[in-house]
């Protein structure tokens, strides 16, 4: 219930000790020290400590004193609490300590000593929200009279989180280049949680593919130079460009993505782009102009937008976040749109997030249950009636799955709804894409974060049940500004990724002039236009002319397959390498998600046993929280794991004593399976575990990495009917995904 406004300043105080700051993702004992005001708190009255919904800190526990997170609350006067922890409070603060005092009561000056991590007994701390944020709140309200009625008190305690020591690099330069035109490279260092950090001390040496002017051979990173960019960058000749950074040893520490440099400008250039998280004024953490500065900043994309739950956004916070697009918005280098997610019930339509061209749009929210008082709009309460009520803006609206699925099947308006969501750090959700096909939609594919902790643009899952790093998409546009983003949702010409920065190149060929239709003619009157050429998202009638398809893949790891999709189905496969570059490695993968909704994360326990064989060495793939990791059971014999999938893959590959002799048993709470060895070829072996694509799968690899560069061609022919589909899919070593925007061939 919401919080009662009663004599705040008579409720008392609260005092942390320390008082911070502390590394993210860290170990701590926190006390948080209540002194009753006024009122004292009467038998059976209580304190509840919260903290944000969206947070990874640690749960409390009251049973272990020699284990993490023990818990303990005590009282000077030597009243009898009772305490537990719930994620029942007022979001966004749902997790919360709740403190009873159950036998006597506390009069004004009695203290209550809440220590989060006890370490009196022998316990490490407790284990800290991993990403970095300042004024972490442990959100502090009385029920001072035994009402259930808690008031809030006037001062909270609060402390900041700060990066721990660099644990990795990445290196971000452009997917394109023009020749003689300068461009630039950021190093970043991150800690073992994701958090861009100054405390980095090191020699990087640079060696690219290619001679490239500005661009040094070493840089010495002092303290606190972290993200350090090198600006003026040119090449000089024509070329796909490799950067590999390295430490003194010629230990590889980053690899850029790929740079492609070409001689004249093309018609449309590739930027990267989060369009969507959230700040702390909704769900999220941090403030706004924080989540600005670190996608410019930190994350180093080309455009950014924020998109904040409807129905936490008041009007002064709209008129705020405007204002701050409308001032991060720089055409030709950073690009900020202005829009919020239309956050409806999944049975009303699910969420949607819209986007303005221009800042000084009305918002039209879902509901108004978190927002007080008059607003400028009525509630529209289905996707339905937002449809209706925005057919006349200059907007754009994307279909996503978050806590709330779209359900494109209920509502949808293909003027504006022009792309679906497939990925974000809720999971990978590939079958929105096929509602549409169901539907017969021509939507485009996009990927973005759905950030709520502050980090757009490149958003790790950190420990929590966010169950993957957030996405990227590449936007094909003539220009960096706002304009020439809506032309590119409008034509499709986009494609989306699990959050690294693949290159894809995808077009058709024809050999007799088809035609090509600019907009959508399912939609309005439009008319065609000869073409012997198809891109990514046109939609092209082709008419008896067969379509030859050609993809060209350039990925941040060994891209383990490229999949062609003609609707639904996979019609062609493309591997860099062959059946005899197979060997001793066997990865055994996992992945799928519950159902839709909210709870779709999927826990896997599981375990394998190799019998008759010996593990030579293993390595986890896309396991994401550092806390769970492969553990080595039985030395050379088994493996055990813990893991979580939200419609995305995870898995562990094996180098084995011997490729072919022996058995591998693998067991988990959702699948289990054996397969022998020595029928293990070339092939798949997977094994159903229900669900929403759950499965088990069992193949092998090239003991060695291998290529990150794939091409195809794949001839489609179109028999007309129903629209077809064309689009692939690419699934990297590392588990990294991506997918493009289709080329619909219609009838």
């Amino acid at each position: 219930m919401p919080y009662s406004t009663y004599l705040p300043e008579h409720m008392g105080s609260a005092k942390l000790t320390p008082a911070g700051p502390f590394v993210a993702g860290s170990y701590a004992e926190l006390t948080l020290t209540y002194t009753a005001g006024t009122f004292g708190i009467d038998d059976t009255g209580m304190l509840k400590v919260s903290w944000r919904t969206t947070s990874d800190m640690s749960k409390p526990q009251f049973s272990d004193p020699k284990a993490a997170n023990f818990t303990t609350v005590e009282a000077s006067n030597g009243a009898k609490l009772e305490i537990w922890f719930d994620r029942l409070n007022i979001r966004p603060w749902a997790n919360t300590i709740l403190i009873r005092v159950g036998r006597g009561y506390l009069r004004k000056g009695d203290t209550i000593t809440l220590r989060m991590g006890d370490r009196r007994q022998g316990s490490p701390g407790y284990r800290l929200q991993t990403n970095c944020e300042n004024k972490v709140a442990l959100k502090t309200s009385v029920d001072a009279f035994a009402a259930y009625e808690f008031t809030k008190l006037p001062d909270q305690p609060c402390f900041d989180l700060i990066p721990g020591p660099a644990a990795s690099w990445k290196a971000i330069w452009p997917s394109l280049a023009i020749v003689g035109q300068p461009f630039r490279l950021a190093l970043v260092a991150e800690d073992m949680w994701g958090n861009p950090t100054g405390e980095a001390k090191a020699r990087l040496y640079l060696k690219a593919s290619q001679p490239l002017r500005g661009l040094p051979d070493m840089v010495g990173i002092k303290l606190g130079d972290a993200p350090y960019v090198i600006e003026g960058i040119t090449a000089e000749a024509a070329g796909d460009v490799e950067l590999n950074v390295t430490d003194e040893s010629g230990q590889q520490l980053a690899r850029a993505n790929a740079l492609r440099v070409v001689k004249e400008p093309p018609a449309l250039r590739r930027y990267w782009a989060d369009l969507h998280g959230q700040s702390g004024e909704t769900i999220g953490m941090g403030t706004a102009a924080e989540y600005f500065h670190y996608a410019r900043d930190k994350a180093f994309v080309d455009i950014v937008g924020h998109q904040g739950n409807d129905f936490q956004i008041t009007d002064t916070f709209w008129r705020e976040l405007n204002e701050l697009t409308a001032k991060f918005d720089e055409p030709g280098r950073f690009v900020c749109i202005p829009g919020y997610e239309w956050s409806g019930n999944t049975g009303m339509g699910g969420d949607r997030n819209i986007f303005f061209r221009r800042e000084g749009r009305p918002i039209r929210r879902s509901s108004h249950i978190l927002v007080e008082g008059q607003t400028s709009t009525p509630a529209l309460y289905t996707a339905k009636d937002l449809f209706d009520a925005i057919k006349d803006e200059d907007a754009a609206v994307i279909a996503h799955v978050g806590g709330r699925y779209a359900d494109i099947k209920m509502a949808h308006d293909g003027r504006l709804e022009r792309t679906v969501e497939l990925h974000s750090s809720w999971g990978t959700f590939e079958w929105l894409l096929h509602d549409a096909f169901d539907m017969g939609y021509r939507v485009g594919v996009v990927c973005h974060s759905d950030d709520h902790k502050g980090r757009p643009g490149a958003t790790h899952p950190g420990a929590s049940t966010f169950g993957a790093i957030g996405g990227l998409s590449c936007y094909f546009m003539s220009e960096l500004t706002r304009d020439a983003l809506f032309e590119a949702l409008r034509r499709r010409r986009h494609y989306g990724t699990t959050g690294t920065r693949i290159f894809i190149d995808l077009h058709g060929a024809f050999t007799e002039p088809v035609t090509r239709f600019d907009d959508d003619p399912q939609l309005a009157p439009v008319e065609g236009v000869p073409t012997r050429e198809a891109f990514m998202g046109d939609i092209i009638q082709p008419g008896a002319n067969a379509m030859q398809l050609a993809a060209e893949v350039i990925g941040t790891a060994p891209v383990e397959r490229v999949d062609v999709l003609e609707g639904k189905s996979v019609v062609h496969t493309v591997r860099p390498f062959t059946a005899a570059d197979l060997g001793r490695r066997v990865r055994v993968l996992w992945q799928g998600a519950e159902y839709r909704g909210r709870g779709r994360e999927t826990l896997w326990q599981g375990r394998l046993t190799v019998s008759g064989n010996q593990i030579a060495r293993f390595a986890p793939v896309n396991f994401l929280n550092p806390e769970r990791k492969v553990i080595e059971t039985k030395p050379g014999a088994a493996l055990s794991w813990t893991s979580v999938t939200t419609g995305n893959l995870a898995g562990i590959d094996l180098w084995l004593e011997d490729a072919h002799r022996g058995t591998l048993q693998v067991e988990t709470n959702v699948v289990s399976g054996m397969v022998e060895l020595s029928s293990l070829a070339d092939q798949t072996i997977a094994f159903d575990g229900g669900g929403l694509g759950r499965r088990l799968s069992i193949y092998r690899l090239p003991e060695a990495d291998w290529s990150a560069r794939v091409s195809l061609d794949h001839s489609i022919a179109f028999s007309g009917g129903a629209d077809l589909p064309v689009y692939i899919r690419v699934t990297q070593s590392d588990g990294h995904q991506a997918w493009t925007s289709p080329i619909y061939l219609i009838a």
